[in-house]
């Protein structure tokens, strides 16, 4: 408890980001044993992870305005990373597939099966996905989402102001209502350029593949006296695990910016959202279900697997459908009953049931009693 005390005493004390970015500047000067390459890498992992869990939970984007900050932040811990790493594969690489950690083996020996073509295909593959999928698109949703929230930026202060002198609003809400609009503009401003950290983060993770393929088969074939195959088997092998290890929280984060800047304001989190407007109707499961069992008994295909998803829809929809009723049976149930707890019956209507009625009075002058008190004859 006691270093989780003194922990929050450094966040607290805002030395957090300090220490991070003088450790991240050491990282790519000093050199790094492999147990800390573990440590750093892991904490990378674990880092993204924590981040697109946040995003996923966020009600509001602004909620997670120190997005744009995390991420630069986290761009950088990678190619950080990356440094120390490659020096480290470029070092000792010749001493075998452990050289840079157990966290790079692994990644290079057991995803990929040891073999440096099929870790080749696996880290085009995610070079792909993040680069040309998911960071083009998120790219994009910014761009739009900055230029269309800074377009609307005049109307939105004028309805505060109308608001504000028709007396709907009072001078503390229509402050935090402009503050509210300015952070939004700053907010999508920020993450338009934050989502080319990660598309010039993509690149770097396909140049750094190169430089170190390259340049570990010099190192082993002219240095060290290896042949082609035993310095591809070894530093093609440490480098291919050093990209995947780097790009799978690059992916998450990239995926962690498009979920961010394609979120629309609620009060309910992702997870609700998609419940609520995708699994909720019924009839749209009753449909898919039937899709899905027709494709179950067509031969050839699957049948098994298509007909349990198919049952599993169906059953999902037969709740869904039973709740509804449920529910409706027990709003007509509630009683129709008046003030006195009787139930209410249809009866004339008596002198009791109006209203009693406010008197007027009107106040006049004294000579003119006359004119009100004693009638007159219009002649």
């Amino acid at each position: 408890m006691a270093f989780f005390d003194r922990l929050g005493n450094v966040g607290k004390w805002g030395l957090g980001a300090p220490i991070l970015l003088i450790a991240m500047l050491s990282m790519m000067v000093l050199p790094l044993p492999p147990l800390a390459l573990d440590v750093l890498f892991t904490f990378n992992i674990a880092l993204s992870l924590v981040v697109i869990m946040v995003a996923v939970y966020t009600p509001r984007p602004l909620e997670f305005a120190v997005f744009p900050t995390v991420l630069l932040v986290a761009t950088l811990l990678r190619l950080a990373l990356n440094i120390a790493s490659t020096r480290v594969i470029l070092l000792e690489g010749h001493t075998g597939t452990d050289a840079a950690g157990k966290v790079i083996q692994a990644f290079g020996d057991f995803v990929v099966g040891g073999n440096y073509t099929v870790g080749l295909v696996v880290f085009a593959i995610l070079i792909i996905i993040n680069f040309v999928v998911v960071t083009k698109g998120a790219g994009r949703v910014s761009e739009v989402s900055a230029r269309f929230t800074l377009d609307s930026m005049p109307g939105k202060q004028m309805a505060i102001d109308a608001d504000l002198n028709a007396g709907i609003l009072t001078q503390e809400e229509a402050r935090k209502r402009r503050e509210e609009i300015a952070s939004e503009a700053d907010f999508y401003g920020s993450m338009d350029g934050a989502s080319k950290f990660v598309r010039g983060d993509a690149i770097a993770g396909i140049l750094i593949l190169f430089v170190n393929i390259i340049g570990g088969l010099t190192i082993g074939a002219v240095q060290h006296g290896m042949s082609i195959g035993d310095a591809a088997t070894n530093y093609v092998l440490l480098t291919i695990g050093d990209g995947i290890v780097a790009q799978i929280p690059s992916l998450v984060l990239s995926s962690a910016t498009a979920i961010i800047v394609t979120r629309v304001t609620s009060s309910q989190d992702m997870g609700q959202q998609v419940y609520g407007q995708m699994f909720s109707n019924p009839r749209v499961l009753y449909v898919a279900g039937g899709v899905i069992g027709a494709l179950g008994v067509v031969p050839g295909m699957p049948n098994a697997v298509f007909l349990g998803l198919a049952a599993l829809i169906f059953g999902w929809a037969y709740l869904l459908k039973r709740r509804s009723r449920e529910a409706e049976v027990e709003v007509e149930r509630i009683p129709q009953e008046d003030e006195g707890g009787a139930r209410s019956e249809d009866r004339d209507l008596t002198w009791e049931d109006v209203p009693p009625v406010d008197l007027v009075s009107l106040e006049v002058g004294y000579r003119l009693i006359p004119w009100w008190t004693v009638p007159r004859t219009v002649s």
